[in-house]
């Protein structure tokens, strides 16, 4: 089955014994390897081969891991579903006729298809969960600060995450317990959380959770998902967990929040690839204004420019407060409402997805209709809380995932959830 869920599949050996020893761990091309190239799947980075291991990739040979080689994705991680990648689509290992969700597809496609054990992915706004979701495995967004971005190619550093996909709640938390804790190269993470063993709470026991269902994160979706969706939150409550309607006002305004800060962001982060300091300069002569617009408009490809030209925009002078100000005030609204909902349930459930997985091709003419599909996804990057994904079921024969979303550092509790789900 080639399913061009790798762009690179150079072997990276790790050390003789660990906690990940024996096991195979793929990498999202956008997670610096030293001496293996990493092209966050832009012609940009084609030929980009870093000098040094991000710290997540380190923490994984010392455990142990063998990495099997760098995962597809969509270009600087912009986008739903794996197709905006310079290197071709890939293809969704439960119908290949369907897109595996992005942007860390090819991270979630080989879980799926059992070409490695576990993967590391990203999630700026849904980009470990939706792939997930739609290819049928876990994938967990922790909280911010709980793993060190430092060798990550930055495309929103306000917004985005490493974590782990793996065939079970199990496995990911395992993998969770390698990456996680503080690093003096990364200013932004923190302590909370550095001695927690996630693999333990992995238990199932859910007699005394509340789960808490937001009813604009269930009613946006489509009926097959709410029906999968629905007879998973009924086997919690089976289970012993107590569930409770909740509202999350704020969410109505989360996703144009999201992209206008992940716009913003990504306009001045990818700033730096100009052809001289990093990226394919295309051999271009004349003077630097005019080298710096050939080798952008050459390097880059069509949702990455919209998304740059858009963040410019947002942060220009006389748009500033209009756009950008404004998202900001959102984004506290959303984290307000979220921290309100925690005093009365311990974690929050939604379907992953609106959607069941596009077919190939469906998305790439129609941007706003993929952007909208990250409406259960963005607001939890706008709060920095944690997530898991993990499968609800089946609807006509495709994946539906289920969101269970913590407090800040409440990796324990989502995890502890999500094995109920599981089983």
């Amino acid at each position: 089955m080639s399913l061009n869920a790798y762009i690179t599949d150079e072997e990276i050996e790790g050390s003789d014994d660990g906690p990940l020893a024996g096991k195979t761990v793929a990498v999202k091309d956008n997670i610096s390897t030293e001496g293996v190239r990493t092209t966050c799947g832009s012609k940009m980075l084609e030929e980009y081969v870093p000098p040094y291991d991000a710290t997540v990739v380190e923490r994984l040979k010392d455990a142990g891991a063998t990495i099997p080689g760098k995962t597809n994705m969509d270009e600087f991680g912009m986008g739903t579903t794996t197709e905006t990648s310079y290197f071709g689509a890939t293809k969704n290992p439960v119908d290949e006729d369907r897109v595996p969700g992005g942007s860390s597809g090819g991270s979630a496609a080989v879980v799926a298809a059992g070409d490695a054990d576990l993967a590391l992915g990203t999630d700026t706004g849904g980009s470990i969960r939706c792939p997930a979701a739609f290819c049928g495995v876990v994938g967990i967004k922790p909280t911010y600060g709980l793993v060190s971005r430092y060798g990550l190619v930055a495309y929103a550093n306000s917004l985005e995450q490493i974590g782990p996909i793996a065939p079970t709640v199990e496995d990911a938390a395992a993998l969770l317990d390698v990456v996680a804790g503080p690093d003096e190269n990364d200013g932004t993470t923190r302590e909370e959380g550095a001695d927690t063993d996630f693999a333990s709470a992995a238990d199932g026991d859910v007699e005394d959770l509340t789960i808490g269902v937001p009813t604009e994160l269930v009613e946006g979706a489509e009926d097959a998902v709410v029906e999968t969706f629905d007879a998973a939150i009924e086997d919690l409550r089976e289970q012993g967990a107590t569930v409770e309607e909740v509202s999350l006002p704020s969410v109505e305004y989360a996703v144009a929040a999201y992209y206008v800060i992940a716009m913003s962001e990504a306009s001045s982060n990818l700033a730096r690839f100009d052809g001289v300091r990093y990226g394919n300069s295309g051999g271009y002569d004349g003077n630097w204004n005019e080298s710096f617009s050939e080798a952008r408009s050459e390097g880059f490809g069509d949702e990455v420019k919209r998304r740059i030209l858009l963040g410019t925009y947002a942060l220009s002078a006389g748009y500033h407060d209009k756009y950008y100000k404004q998202a900001q005030e959102a984004r506290a609204w959303v984290k307000q409402d979220f921290d309100e909902a925690f005093e009365d349930v311990d974690v929050l459930a939604s379907p992953t997805m609106p959607i069941l997985p596009p077919e190939l091709g469906e998305s790439l003419d129609d941007p706003l209709k993929m952007y909208l599909a990250d409406a259960n996804t963005t607001p939890v990057n706008l709060a920095n809380l944690p997530a898991i994904s993990v499968p609800a079921g089946d609807a006509d024969g495709l994946p539906v995932g289920l969101q269970l979303v913590g407090p800040a550092f409440g990796e324990e509790t989502i995890i502890n959830a999500a094995a109920a789900v599981e089983d």
